[in-house]
């Protein structure tokens, strides 16, 4: 008895009919490129609308790309929150760019697993090529080895993770368990991949320590020291610094060259999160915020943030890369022919499949070069310096952070406002601008007070659309009136 029954095979989509789709494709890529402000940034859909629509089971003979790609542009395009747009201005944009897109596609082509340097010589070493040229770039020495993660959140785990193994060389082998407790120091305003870092790694959010920042929200030294010293005395062991250069709601930097010398004081690993503001090093005028990164033990930035590269590209730099690889260097029988041979990028994190990332940051660095990269950093912070001025120019707004790099922090306060007053009047703001779909900002809280964020990082962003933005803002702010001490819209 046969258990498959008659041999038979999957055929692929045929050559002519690919460079068809492919044609047809580029095109689709060009004009949307093209005519991208026609679109509304923030598509103007409710939860379930998108999945309604789409066909939840299978055909048995499969569709047509024609079928496909019409679905695609009735169901999926109308939903569609375009990161790319010009008026893009919320979070921290992952705005690419037209050389990324084309390294993205040749890589998808390729399709190669990057994890031993056997699986793929070629992506092995251009991965550490370019990461050397991104390295040199912004300035760091030449003892920091580089690997591609997805995401920050990825990079800062395993820079974490390694932290965690130089603390605790036992822990490899037997686990947390029966181990004195550990911690970790940030400042209350970084990322909340840090927190989740230290939920995976097994120390809990009570493992985190969140060191108190001052009134431009940078961590405090006194108060890191303090912190260290209690822990000390408590019998906790200290494992792992993290300063922040750009944290997420103020665009703050943490006085890495103090909580360094602080770090190697107490021999505790520094790991320092720039993966929104590590590209600015590019410029000179700017490096002096960067003063003391160099000593760190980590260092993560994403040029999928603002190096014009397309998500996801994050970048982990190490200085100890023997450290990393025993944090992580397992080799299954399986893979042990050749792990010998050249670098093998599965060492330094958690993943065996890793994606030909670098493909897309080489065409990123080669095409725009230092001085194109250079304009473009250059032009987003001097849109932010002008979108400052505007804000502290006006009566009715404020500007509630520094504005170091391309991140405006501003709030509007009205006339003789109260407080929750001018949070409401905020958050109105914010609905209003967002629906207009010709620009899209994000809020936070700083202080307890609801403020609003606006960031330049799309390389499609000009000045005029810095302007427009404002200028919604404001008429927005007009349209609401408070009477009888409650807030109402015009």
């Amino acid at each position: 008895m046969e258990l498959f029954g008659q041999s038979e095979t999957l055929d692929d989509m045929s050559v002519e009919d690919f460079r068809s789709a492919a044609h047809h494709l580029i095109e689709w890529i060009s004009n949307y490129q093209e005519e991208i402000e026609t679109f509304p940034v923030l598509p103007q859909v409710e939860p379930g609308d998108i999945s309604s629509k789409c066909v939840n089971a299978l055909t048995v003979e499969g569709e047509s790309y024609q079928e496909i790609f019409q679905d695609f542009e009735s169901i999926i395009l109308p939903g569609i929150t375009h990161w790319n747009h010009p008026g893009f201005f919320a979070y921290f944009a992952d705005g690419g760019s037209a050389p990324g897109l084309l390294g993205e596609m040749l890589s998808a082509a390729l399709n190669v697993n990057v994890m031993l340097w056997k699986t793929s010589p070629a992506g092995t070493e251009l991965e550490e090529v370019t990461l050397d040229m991104l390295r040199s770039l912004v300035g760091l020495p030449t003892e920091f080895f580089g690997v591609i993660n997805d995401s920050a959140s990825s990079s800062s785990l395993y820079a974490l993770a390694a932290a965690r193994n130089k603390a605790f060389p036992e822990i490899g082998r037997f686990g947390m368990f029966g181990l004195p407790k550990g911690r970790i120091y940030t400042s209350e305003q970084s990322h909340s991949s840090i927190d989740k870092a230290g939920i995976t790694l097994g120390f809990g959010t009570d493992g985190v320590c969140k060191v108190e920042v001052d009134s431009q929200y940078r961590m405090s030294q006194n108060a890191l020291r303090r912190s260290i010293e209690e822990d000390l005395e408590a019998g906790v062991v200290p494992v792992a610094v993290v300063a922040t250069i750009g944290t997420t709601s103020s665009s703050s930097i943490d006085p890495v060259n103090e909580i360094a010398q602080i770090s190697r004081e107490y021999d505790i690993w520094l790991h320092v999160d720039a993966a929104y503001g590590g590209p600015a090093a590019i410029l000179n005028e700017l490096r002096p915020y960067f003063t003391g990164w160099e000593k760190a033990d980590s260092i993560v930035m994403n040029p999928h943030k603002w190096l014009f590269t397309p998500v996801d590209c994050s970048v982990l730099y190490c200085q100890n890369r023997e450290e990393f690889s025993r944090a992580f260097s397992i080799i299954p029988e399986y893979l042990q022919g050749g792990s010998d041979q050249g670098t093998n990028l599965m060492d330094y994190g958690v993943s065996l499949g890793r994606r030909f990332r670098s493909l897309k940051l080489w065409f990123v660095l080669r095409y725009f070069g230092k001085q194109g990269l250079a304009r473009g950093i250059r032009g987003h912070c001097k849109m932010a310096s002008d979108f400052s001025s505007w804000v502290v120019a006006h009566p009715e707004w404020e500007l509630v952070a520094p504005t170091p790099f391309s991140t405006v922090v501003f709030r509007y306060i009205g006339k003789d406002l109260s407080p929750e007053q001018q949070d409401s009047c905020n958050s109105q703001i914010l609905e209003r601008v967002n629906r207009t779909g010709e620009m899209f900002i994000s809020d936070t809280r700083l202080d307890g007070k609801v403020v609003l964020r606006l960031c330049i990082g799309n390389i499609q962003s000009k000045e005029h659309h810095i302007q427009n933005a404002w200028n919604l803002l404001q008429k927005s702010s007009m349209q609401i009136t408070v009477r009888n001490g409650s807030l109402s819209k015009l």
